[in-house]
């Protein structure tokens, strides 16, 4: 799953996709179909953002995809971290995959082919079975342009080794950020430069609206029309002063910024306590050897928790020239069989879900208690100039992290993104 590619403004993109047309691994453009000794063979083009042991699934499918589809070879495109420049290339030469990753909908959805017609009515794709809420995130104007592959929500890890050793009770569902603020100062002893918690210098303010949300706020209207009041509340203000205060005084140390170790990292080093995140490092702490455990994110007291998904979805372009295929991929590629390939994110399907017991592992639940709490709908998908708002956002939050005040930081803020809202 992409964990967050950086927010970009696809008509600027595509001045330049004219001169860099999307292609193949080798560089070719790609055809609907090619002759391969002597027989017109279909080739199906699929994007993805993963790399690594995500990216080797994602190629296994795709075999299998052609093993029960004589005559089609799928084309596994990685993009990496240039996918949204490489995907706006495709779009603006008219040669974009026929199949693709996708989250970004509000950027790109005119350029995918509306799948309620393909979903409604294939029984195949057993659409009951998704769990529902997954499906907000993929709709524009109530139109679908993505079918859930796989989410993650967030929790809080922690090292049960770091807990035993202070004497400290694991952390349980319902506590609170007060609770947490105490257990990370107790686990701070910077004579073994160990700390409570880990915070990141650079945050991606996408994953920070569930804290807001939490604290019975949100960046922005919920109408999409505005940002005074609501990005620089007082509640939202809060949320994020909270981590810079505990940079401050101590009990947390700042990770991800220049010169400095990510956060999963310094985790696996045993050297922070807990740490917040989604379900990305859940196997590399377990093949280094922590000893971790989940639980859900903290309450502010008195106020109901909330979360937000990190979603991925599979989309097929408009200017694709086989779409029918183009869905069987998409229709395999969110079966059971492919959705136990991969484990890289959380089975979208409760059919899995049920079967593997995931929501019975403590070690998961945490995950799908957070996804009941993640119905509140993100600012990027509220307003279309999101992304020029949240530049000045994400530069306020910095400020926060390295000793900035949350209030002053966001009413500028505000000051300087309105413009953008008229």
């Amino acid at each position: 799953m992409k964990k967050r590619i950086s927010l970009i403004v696809l008509a600027t993109t595509m001045m330049v996709s004219v001169l860099s047309a999307c292609g193949g691994k080798d560089g070719s453009t790609g055809t609907a179909s090619q002759e391969s000794g002597g027989t017109n063979q279909k080739t199906l083009r699929f994007a993805t953002w993963d790399t690594g042991d995500a990216l080797k699934i994602e190629q296994d499918i795709a075999k299998k995809f052609e093993s029960d589809h004589p005559g089609t070879k799928v084309q596994v495109e990685a993009y990496a971290d240039g996918f949204d420049q490489k995907l706006a290339a495709g779009f603006g030469a008219a040669n974009p995959p026929d199949v693709m990753y996708m989250w970004d909908f509000p950027t790109y959805h005119q350029s995918l082919e509306p799948l309620d017609s393909f979903a409604d009515k294939d029984k195949d794709l057993n659409i009951d079975d998704f769990y529902k809420g997954l499906f907000n995130y993929g709709k524009i104007d109530g139109k679908l342009y993505g079918i859930p592959a796989g989410f993650t929500t967030r929790v809080v890890y922690y090292n049960k080794k770091l807990f035993d050793a202070a004497g400290i009770p694991y952390p349980k569902d319902g506590w609170t950020w007060s609770e947490f603020q105490e257990i990370s100062q107790k686990l701070t002893d910077k004579s073994k430069k160990q700390y409570g918690f880990g915070a990141r210098a650079e945050n991606d303010t996408y994953d920070l609206q569930g804290f807001v949300w939490s604290n019975g706020s949100s960046f922005i209207s919920p109408d999409g029309k505005t940002i005074e009041g609501y990005m620089n509340s007082k509640e939202t203000a809060e949320s994020i002063q909270m981590f810079g205060d505990m940079v401050k005084n101590g009990s947390a140390v700042l990770t991800g910024g220049k010169g400095q170790q990510s956060g999963d990292d310094i985790f696996k080093a045993g050297k922070i306590a807990m740490w917040e995140s989604g379900i990305w490092p859940l196997e590399s702490f377990k093949q280094a050897g922590i000893d971790v455990g989940t639980v859900e994110i903290p309450a502010f007291t008195g106020k109901p928790v909330k979360g937000v998904l990190a979603e991925s979805a599979l989309s097929i372009a408009k200017d694709s020239k086989q779409k029918d295929l183009a869905w069987e991929f998409v229709k395999y590629y969110v079966s059971n069989e492919s959705i136990k390939m991969r484990v890289a994110d959380l089975p979208v399907r409760q059919s899995v879900v049920n079967e593997l017991k995931k929501d019975q592992d403590p070690l998961y639940k945490p995950y799908y208690t957070m996804l009941e709490r993640s119905d509140n709908t993100p600012a990027f998908l509220l307003n279309p100039k999101w992304n020029e708002v949240n530049r000045q956002l994400s530069a306020a939050v910095e400020a926060v992290m390295h000793g900035g005040n949350a209030q002053e930081v966001l009413n500028q803020a505000v000051k300087d993104s309105e413009r953008y809202l008229k």
